[in-house]
């Protein structure tokens, strides 16, 4: 059977910067029919930014597209800033975008930490959540962030990308890596931040694809998306997501699963692994779980793009009744 494949580049109707504090201003845009039904696009990282092909996911003549770059990420301001940066801000922010395009509920997107985002926001806010589509689900279970940054998980499957992504660190360090990174990435000397950015981001792209991508691993270690990514995830890592419960998300799951939800996630995603999304579909009772063989974590694998298209695909037809 023929795979599913990205829907035509469009460009957006608009594109608005909106100042939600003292501080941050928030790029968001619009795309496909101003008229459609709302789908809001949560990328990841923390700190990755959205790009133009975030709105292919989509059938532009039914959905009205909406793609927001949250705090320090992409084209939001200032650059990589921390103050006042995390998950419970960032919702803040998405509910004034909500409001300002005069949207009551909408469609929620997100892969990797956008659907960790996209499911607290739905937790949050399950009257304005008309559904879930989730890639590659980040729980952000102190085991699920070792697993990608300490020794004893991811490394044992890419272990020649993790000595380089530890090799700029002192022995005595290599106990506590995120810390140790923490102190790099947040250091006053510009060029020590940019070292650890490059080494932070170009070891998560070592993982992002089921087979090696040299041209994907170096686009991370592009020096302004790494230090937003590297920067912006370190210091989400180091206050545990901002919540006070390990288990945020499962233990407050009930609050979420009557809500209709699509998963869709590669058996071999070495950044997220499966069981996460595994365990949370057994929370959810309106869940469908699409395990894709053959794919690691990537949004762009074709077997992931797939699975995404035709869930926004199947979600067009659930909510045209």
């Amino acid at each position: 059977m023929k795979l599913r494949t990205y829907y035509p580049a469009i460009e957006a109707n608009f594109t608005k910067k909106m100042k939600v504090d003292d501080i941050h201003e928030i790029y968001y845009e619009e795309s496909g029919n101003p008229n459609g039904m709302p789908v809001l696009f949560l990328h990841g990282g923390p700190g990755c930014g959205t790009a133009p092909s975030c709105r292919t996911y989509f059938d532009p003549e039914f959905y009205r597209i909406i793609l927001l770059d949250q705090r320090g990420s992409g084209k939001s301001t200032p650059h990589a800033c921390l103050k006042d940066n995390d998950t419970w801000h960032i919702i803040e922010d998405i509910e004034k975008i909500r409001k300002d395009l005069n949207i009551d509920k909408w469609l929620v997107f997100g892969g990797s930490w956008g659907s960790t985002l996209s499911l607290c926001y739905a937790i949050k806010h399950p009257d304005k959540t008309l559904g879930l589509i989730l890639r590659g689900i980040f729980l952000g279970r102190r085991e699920d962030i070792n697993w990608i940054y300490e020794v004893g998980g991811a490394n044992n499957f890419q272990p020649e990308a993790f000595e380089k992504y530890v090799s700029i660190l002192n022995d005595d360090e290599k106990d506590d890596i995120i810390s140790a990174y923490y102190k790099r990435l947040t250091s006053p000397d510009q060029k020590t931040r940019e070292v650890a950015a490059k080494h932070w981001s170009m070891w998560e792209g070592s993982l992002v694809t089921l087979l090696p991508d040299p041209n994907l691993e170096n686009s991370f270690g592009e020096i302004n998306y790494a230090i937003s990514m590297a920067t912006i995830e370190c210091h989400f890592w180091m206050n545990n997501m901002f919540w006070e419960d390990d288990n945020y998300i499962l233990n407050n799951a009930e609050k979420i699963k009557d809500i209709p939800t699509i998963i869709v996630h590669g058996r071999y995603d070495l950044d997220c692994r499966a069981i996460g999304a595994y365990e949370l579909s057994k929370k959810l009772d309106k869940c469908e779980l699409n395990i894709v063989d053959a794919t690691g974590h990537s949004s762009g694998e074709p077997g992931i793009v797939d699975g995404l298209i035709k869930a926004t695909d199947k979600f067009r037809e659930i909510l045209k009744k």
